[in-house]
């Protein structure tokens, strides 16, 4: 006995001798990983900033140059003094470019090259643009030109230069990089080694003594999972070993006696998840609901199972299980309104009974589930927590149900509507047109025959003035809801490039006396931009966005209208300082007949249709619209166009806070 004390004693020491040599080698390859990694990791991420600001840096000064040649150019060609200022911001912030990159070089190549691309630099300010701007005129010299050009290519040149430096620096760094990632890879493979040498010495240490013992717990483990509850291990071998083998002894026993219980709780899970099965399938509800009962009978050893439900007010669902059953007795449905769905009741008058209610609503009547199983009458707290489940289940795929068949009527009912609404507004364009015409004719011969002394009194010309303008807005309404109605009208094969920039300029001028009517000031800006499509139907969509700027702007209030360019997208951009848009209302903002509340209660004249017309413009010209607005501060709109490429250069439009547009160059 003392032997095999001392014996297992000195076993236990070896084994946890083992694991602490294990453990260390194990902590120091986790610790040199990490501390080589993180310096890798931070030495990789100080090289690359350092070279991403040098790249970037370099290129800023090549840009700053380009400006202030791009300035000195201009001057150049229009005699203008506007163009200094880009040359002055290009000149210093091309040198303060340089300096930074001087003060911290990548390596000695990268410093020379920053010198001659700072010589390079101030060779062309020196013999080339300065002279220039201390003339304070144009240099029609064609050599002094032809200089300066070569001049600047100089500096192109060092710049790339300096760039293909900064690029040999990184392609070096990276060599370095991978050569060190190669040692620290190599590292990491003899410290797994050492790991793994260790555990092979600790293996064959303790062969003799663990793995007969743990062979023979393996196989009984193996007998136990193949099905053999009889199996049982043989304790030997240390003290720890047969503790184990009797612990597996105890849990052997424990598992056959669990066994069972366990397979019942499978076999109402499963039955569980072929209910939710059947239920998400898309078939006819009596016969999911018939092979639901089977299911629930079958599992729950039930001798019949009754259910009754409504899905369509009406026409209720009833299913016997199996078809030979007795039917149900009314009085059980009657007693199963006494209970509230959530729970379960065990009905008078029916042995081995339990039902379980479902829900209805509106049209459709309360149903139920009722299982009958004479031979085992008491239910199990788990097969009634079971059933109260499933019927959960089956209530909610009713709700749904009825919900997608109301949802299908009322989708219908709306399309039904819609088509009406269309052929209503159809007509009412149609019959509006022909007495219109005829309004129109005769109240237009009505002015001219009294312009022509044909009397007529003061009251009367206002009353044919009126009938005029409220005709011609009529007209304007039902073309309006012609347009709208272009179902198949789409900008096509017909489409031509057009000048977006001339297109906003001419709306703006035609708005120039509304604009000074209400005392307004609205600013215009544009670049070049052209877009294909229908210049009369842009034009209508500018208009309509201005229009409303206007109109819902008090008097004294700013307008802006912006066209920019953005890669391959023309943006046209209308802000106001009028009313503003509620949040509400912003949704629908592009739907016809859509207005505000706050134009509405303020009385302001529209019927709704104006930005509905530019939402369908811009889609058939595959645009964008969107409205941005803060009630009481003002609205922006977006309208954003497919660009294609310019046709020519013109300068960019600028315009007075009046409203009178003036030209200033493009550079």
């Amino acid at each position: 006995m003392i032997f095999e004390r001392f014996a297992f004693t000195r076993l236990k020491y070896r084994v946890a001798g083992g694991f602490v040599v294990l453990l260390l080698l194990f902590l120091a390859l986790i610790v040199a990983h990490f501390v080589v990694s993180e310096r890798e990791r931070v030495q990789h991420e100080e090289r690359a900033s350092r070279i991403d600001t040098a790249r970037d840096t370099n290129r800023a000064v090549l840009q700053y140059m380009t400006d202030a040649e791009t300035g000195i150019r201009g001057f150049q060609i229009t005699g203008d003094t506007a163009f200094l200022q880009p040359y002055a911001s290009g000149r210093s912030g091309a040198f303060s470019a340089i300096e930074r990159l001087t003060a911290d070089p990548l390596d000695a190549e990268t410093a020379r090259l920053l010198q001659v691309e700072r010589q390079a630099a101030e060779g062309w300010l020196y013999g080339y643009a300065i002279p220039i701007v201390n003339a304070g005129v144009p240099d029609t010299d064609a050599r002094r030109a032809a200089r300066g050009k070569d001049l600047f290519d100089t500096l192109r040149t060092a710049n790339a230069d300096v760039f293909a430096a900064v690029e040999n620096y990184e392609e070096r760094v990276g060599d370095s990089e991978r050569l060190g990632a190669a040692f620290s890879t190599l590292l990491f493979a003899l410290l797994a080694s050492l790991v793994v040498a260790a555990g092979l010495g600790l293996a064959m240490l303790h062969q003799r003594h663990l793995l007969v013992p743990l062979e023979h717990i393996r196989l009984t483990l193996r007998r136990l999972a193949d099905g053999d509850l009889t199996a049982r291990a043989v304790p030997s071998g240390p003290g720890e070993l047969r503790a184990v083998a009797g612990t597996l002894n105890d849990l052997a026993g424990e598992t056959e006696r669990l066994i069972s219980a366990e397979k019942a709780r499978v076999a109402r899970s499963e039955l569980r998840h072929a209910v939710t099965v059947q239920l998400q399938e898309d078939q006819d509800p009596p016969e999911t609901g018939r092979r639901i009962a089977e299911m629930i009978g079958a599992t729950l050893g039930a001798a019949a199972v009754h259910s009754r439900i409504t899905i369509q007010a009406g026409v209720p669902i009833e299913v016997t299980w199996p078809a030979s059953a007795e039917p149900l007795d009314p009085s059980i449905a009657e007693q199963a309104r006494s209970c509230a769905p959530g729970g379960s009741l065990r009905p008078a008058g029916l042995p081995g009974g339990l039902v379980i209610p479902l829900s209805g609503d509106a049209g459709c009547p309360p149903g139920l589930i009722c299982l009958v199983r004479p031979d085992r009458p008491a239910w199990s707290e788990e097969e009634r927590r079971l059933l109260i489940g499933l019927a959960r289940e089956i209530d909610h795929a009713a709700h749904q149900e009825r919900l997608r068949l109301r949802q299908a009527r009322l989708i219908n009912e709306l399309r039904v509507l819609d088509e009406q609404k269309d052929v209503f507004v159809a007509t009412v364009t149609h019959e509006l047109r022909t007495p219109l015409t005829s309004i129109l004719g005769y109240s237009e011969m009505l002015v001219e025959d009294e312009e022509h002394a044909i009397g007529l009194s003061l009251v009367q010309k206002r009353g044919v003035e009126a009938i005029l303008r409220n005709a011609h807005r009529l007209e304007d309404t039902v073309t309006d809801l012609l347009l709208l109605d272009r179902t198949n009208d789409r900008i096509g094969a017909e489409a031509v490039p057009v000048d977006l920039a001339r297109v906003v300029t001419d709306v703006h001028t035609t708005l120039g006396v509304a604009v000074r009517a209400k005392n307004q000031a609205c600013q215009l800006s544009t670049e070049p931009a052209w877009v294909r499509g229908d210049a009369v139907q842009l034009e209508r969509a500018v208009r309509n966005l201005l229009d409303n700027a206007v109109k819902f702007t008090p008097s004294g209030g700013h307008l802006e209208c912006r066209l920019t360019c953005t890669d391959d997208r023309a943006v046209v951009t209308v802000t106001d300082t009028g009313i503003g848009i509620p949040a509400d209302d912003l949704p629908g903002l592009f739907t016809p007949f859509h207005r505000a509340a706050n134009a509405m209660d303020q009385a302001v004249q529209g019927n709704g249709l104006g930005l509905a017309i530019v939402r369908n413009i811009v889609n058939d010209h595959g645009g964008t619209v969107t409205a941005r607005s803060e009630l009481g501060v003002g609205t922006t709109f977006t309208l954003t166009l497919p660009r294609i490429p310019d046709r020519t250069e013109p300068p960019v439009l600028q315009a007075s806070p009046a409203g009178a547009p003036t030209r200033s160059g493009h550079g």
